[in-house]
């Protein structure tokens, strides 16, 4: 590759690119625009044809390597609603892949389209992770060094931002140690939880996992790779976590880590008063000698309840258990596990059976499952695995996952569980608190102005063609009826993964936080190269940063 044309071809783009980027940068505007899920180009300035676009791509020096052709699965997500096809994706093998190619997007300025996303397992549910025309990193393919363990007083873990969660529990349980909070669901990348919080029934104790890290490196969208931490470049370490992809690219983290358990006591109950199952859940997550894991899930009009809700659960169940009955009432499922080791079972078993005596649930439905502490953490795999075997795992999956403050939970909970929805046999409808006082306000992330908010989260899954309540256009009307209701009602509800579609909507969701968030861009991705599948920003139009401050 060292031939005069190539050395020659090199000289002219270099050239062009610092001419244009003088003239660019001369102007006191930096152009950009908010929410739009496809860019549009600027007729006032140069564009540069898409042929010669990917043909640049070509000559940029990489470790790994681009794709051209086989690029369709990069239009696709978990909620399979939203197939945005990309130009190319960049396969990385090091940092240094991701830094050469945000900065030459950077460098062609806004003459052309082009921007990049980063993609880890793909399960973004709207078109997050995608990047019409643009470029996709698929972020599993880095090869950063392994995940390395440090064990001492203040435990961690360095890992990359395109390993798995799962992966990254069985590398820290070799050592006895494991990370302090979760998602649900272990088969996500380090860069995609932490781009948006990481929530999962440790999050009352731990705080979401952005809470939980110490130390992170970025490229930002000039290229620059930055290594940043709560001392350490901090306005972009809190910028980035939480901060939905539109700062940077996180490619390494320092996760914080605790001693791990072996076992786990897993427990359900029942409850038929949403007020008495709100209060329990609450009386648990205020103290500190509580269970480790707290959750709950509502069941909407189900009869044959016990060979539905305990579908991963397989606990020893006592006669009368058996013989219970939903009669098609509305119940509330309270959710509880505590870690422990062998040699701990007895002290165990007296501080369960302490805290269940202070609850009011429907005794009959007391099943209690003991379990190894890898299984639990990884218990939605297992359903995963069952789904794909049926077929109905790559489904359209029209999520909504809300912050309800406390003091609006009753309302919130008769409305919509009493008039809006009719069943649940569309997904799990999960619902919790969690301690505001957990979670740092200077992260990104956007939360109720409340010590305590609930987590609801609707995790429907649809069925392809049909017209019916299990069908795509049925859920889709459902969850603006329940937005409709929290807006009209004025609940001071946060979505969770959020997704506007206007300026007005994603300024009213950041609230005090978007002159900070939107300073942060300007800063970071000031031509708004980031994540344009959140559809905040826009590449290259008319709108300044001064105007969007105003």
């Amino acid at each position: 590759m060292g031939s005069f044309s190539y050395s020659f071809f090199r000289l002219k783009n270099t050239i062009f690119f610092r001419i244009f980027m003088i003239l660019f940068l001369s102007s006191i505007t930096h152009r950009m625009n908010l929410c739009s899920n496809l860019p549009l180009a600027d007729p006032s300035l140069p564009n540069l044809g898409s042929s010669y676009v990917l043909s640049s791509l070509k000559t940029i020096h990489l470790d790994g390597h681009f794709n051209f052709d086989n690029i369709y699965h990069a239009a696709n997500d978990f909620g399979n609603r939203h197939h945005y096809l990309p130009s190319a994706i960049l396969h990385p093998k090091s940092v240094s892949d991701i830094s050469s190619t945000i900065k030459h997007i950077f460098e062609m300025g806004p003459a052309t389209e082009l921007t990049i996303a980063a993609r880890g397992h793909g399960h973004s549910v709207q078109g997050q992770a995608q990047a019409h025309r643009g470029v996709v990193v698929n972020m599993e393919s880095l090869q950063a060094p392994k995940t390395i363990v440090h064990t001492g007083k203040m435990p961690y873990a360095d890992v990359s931002g395109g390993e798995l969660w799962i992966n990254i529990l069985h590398e820290s349980l070799k050592h006895g140690l494991a990370p302090k909070s979760w998602t649900d669901y272990l088969h996500l990348t380090v860069g995609g939880t932490l781009s948006n919080a990481g929530i999962s029934g440790q999050a009352f104790r731990h705080g979401p996992q952005i809470n939980n890290v110490y130390q992170l490196e970025v490229v930002t969208g000039k290229g620059d790779i930055i290594t940043c931490s709560e001392t350490q470049n901090a306005d972009l370490f809190y910028g980035v976590l939480g901060g939905l992809g539109q700062f940077g690219i996180i490619t390494r983290a320092r996760i914080s880590l605790e001693p791990a358990p072996k076992m786990v006591k897993w427990i359900r109950v029942l409850y038929s008063e949403f007020s008495i199952f709100s209060k329990d859940q609450e009386h648990l997550i205020s103290f500190k000698n509580s269970f480790d894991y707290i959750e709950g899930f509502v069941i909407i009009n189900r009869t044959g309840l016990l060979n539905t809700w305990r579908s991963s659960f397989n606990p020893g169940e006592p006669l009368q258990a058996s013989q219970f009955n939903s009669d098609g009432r509305t119940l509330y499922c309270l959710e509880m596990a505590k870690y422990f080791n062998p040699d701990e079972t007895h002290i165990v078993n007296q501080v369960i059976e302490s805290l269940l005596s202070e609850l009011s649930y429907i005794p009959s439905t007391l099943f209690l499952s003991e379990v190894p502490y890898v299984d639990f953490l990884d218990r939605v795999h297992v359903s995963e695995i069952k789904l794909r075997a049926k077929g109905l795992w790559e489904v359209p999956h029209p999520w909504l996952n809300l912050l309800i403050p406390k003091s609006r939970i009753h309302d919130f909970a008769k409305e919509v569980f009493g008039n809006i929805l009719r069943d649940t046999g569309n997904g799990p409808i999960l619902i919790y608190p969690v301690n505001k006082s957990k979670w740092n306000n200077r992260t990104s992330l956007v939360t109720p102005q409340e010590d305590i908010f609930y987590l609801v989260a609707f995790l429907s899954s649809a069925v392809p063609s049909s017209t019916g309540t299990d069908g795509l256009e049925h859920i889709l009307t459902q969850n603006e009826r329940i937005l409709d209701f929290c807006e009209g009602a004025r609940l001071g509800m946060k979505q969770y993964l959020p997704h506007y579609s206007t300026q007005d909507k994603w300024q009213a969701h950041f609230g005090p936080k978007w002159e900070v968030f939107v300073k942060r861009k300007s800063t970071y991705d000031p031509l708004a190269i980031l994540a344009p599948g959140q559809r905040i920003f826009q590449k290259a139009t008319s709108f300044s940063w001064s105007r969007i401050l105003a």
